[in-house]
């Protein structure tokens, strides 16, 4: 075989980089960093038009989301230098938070019902269908519930530990508060549920729950979601009584050949499609696409994959979806080597969220799913979502330094020390708390030794 043809070693090759301690980190940092470059770009590109239009200059959405990435590396930065206990600390007011965030949502959006508009203001506090605003910030409630979910999941599912076998085990007091996660996130943007029902099936995973639960998960979802459905005729989301409902529009709209759909009904997918048919194997090149002069609607936000792949065509996609595999990769990787069961379980749940909110949006833009309005992570526009994605990848790369053999090469070689204050100090040595388990374990066993005795 020739030289420039040699598989084997090539696969060799790989296997040596992936057997390097911190390979983990390494590749979260450059997929990640790779998809955020990706997502600036493209926003840019895709957004240019409507801001020359709106704001009398291109680089005006460029300039906000540049901002906010800024926002967002300084969050990832605090969030991998953040020590385990921490984040256990915070998991509890951090759902209270979001849930506290989500009640003041939700009645911003019954008042924006009552009143028939789309924004109510009280003071300096705003709120619409999806987010709040204080003065120029505006946040959405649903990104926190998101990583709120996943930091105190994990939390209550690691305390339990064995105990998980057990049916009560799960019900109390995880099933109630993913309860009223769904019911205040579902009944304004039911995309954000799907998208935590991903989060909550990737913790159940790594907890080892028995597929039993899965499957009652499964029916109680799929009757969730036909509620949700059907509460779009009643005023839940952005439906009314007096209008069609555009959540069940959508998935009959999804279910219907593109020839026989009616255009106002899947005006969105068809524009879509068109642009991605239009970009063809290498695209038309970046920032000529045609479809994105009013053609596709949101096209910065939920549908900038089209744009991408009228502009890149089928490699630049295909860029785009293998740094999400490898993210995918990376996270379960981090999953399957962390020693720890909190760590295990944030870092399948956070991978689950991504990945499955990634899939949501491009399974949507391309057809093969229903649309359902969530954002792609990195990639599209928005402050909030970004800032809560970086805060998200921050946690697993401190993570993926705490695994046992990355947290040993770096206790062999530590960085400097100005490397360490200004980046990230190093993880516990994993050996430390290993000698100090078996000195507990007497201790515990003497307890119940002596208490036999004393009865």
């Amino acid at each position: 075989m020739a030289r420039g043809f040699d598989v084997t070693g090539g696969l060799a090759a790989l296997r040596g980089l992936l057997a390097r301690p911190l390979a983990s980190y390494y590749l979260l940092i450059s997929s990640a960093g790779l998809l955020l470059l990706i997502g600036l770009t493209m926003v840019f590109s895709a957004s240019s038009v409507q801001a020359y239009v709106n704001d009398g200059s291109v680089f005006a959405q460029l300039s906000k989301q540049a901002v906010y990435a800024v926002i967002g590396l300084v969050v990832f930065w605090v969030c991998q230098r953040l020590p385990l206990r921490t984040y256990r600390a915070i998991a509890r007011p951090l759902l209270w938070l979001a849930v506290g965030l989500l009640v003041v949502l939700g009645l911003f959006t019954v008042a924006a019902s009552m009143l028939k508009t789309d924004h109510v203001q009280v003071g300096p506090l705003g709120g619409g269908l999806l987010s709040l605003t204080f003065g120029p910030i505006g946040l959405q409630p649903g990104e926190v519930a998101k990583l709120a979910l996943v930091i105190w999941g994990a939390d209550v599912l690691a305390r339990k530990g064995d105990s998980l076998g057990w049916w009560r085990e799960l019900s109390m007091p995880l099933f109630p508060v993913v309860f009223l996660f769904f019911l205040l996130v579902g009944y304004n943007d039911l995309g954000t549920m799907l998208c935590l029902l991903a989060l909550l099936v990737g913790l159940l995973w790594a907890a080892g729950v028995r597929l039993q639960v899965f499957g009652t998960l499964s029916a109680v979802g799929l009757v969730g979601i036909g509620l949700l459905i059907a509460a779009a005729s009643l005023g839940a989301g952005s439906g009314s009584t007096e209008d069609e409902n555009y959540r069940l529009a959508r998935l009959t709209s999804f279910l219907t050949p593109g020839e026989d759909c009616e255009a106002a009904g899947c005006y969105q997918a068809l524009q879509a499609r068109y642009a991605i048919g239009n970009g063809g194997w290498f695209g038309v090149g970046l920032g000529t696409s045609r479809l994105k002069w009013g053609y596709v609607p949101e096209a910065h936000n939920d549908f900038i994959f089209a744009i991408l792949a009228e502009e890149l065509g089928v490699v630049g996609c295909a860029v785009v979806l293998a740094l999400f595999a490898v993210l995918a990769y990376t996270g379960l990787r981090i999953a399957r080597r962390v020693d720890d069961p909190f760590r295990r379980l944030a870092a399948a749940g956070v991978t689950a969220w991504l990945v499955g909110q990634a899939a949501i949006n491009i399974g949507g833009v391309v057809g093969l799913l229903p649309i359902t309005g969530l954002p792609l992570p990195f990639i599209s526009d928005g402050g909030s979502a970004l800032v809560v994605t970086m805060a998200a990848v921050g946690m697993l790369a401190s993570f993926a330094r705490a695994e046992p053999d990355a947290a040993r090469a770096l206790h062999a070689r530590p960085p400097a020390r100005w490397v360490r204050l200004l980046w990230a100090p190093l993880p516990p040595h994993p050996d430390n708390r290993r000698r100090e388990e078996p000195a507990a374990a007497p201790a515990r066993g003497a307890e119940r030794g002596s208490a036999k005795r004393r009865d």
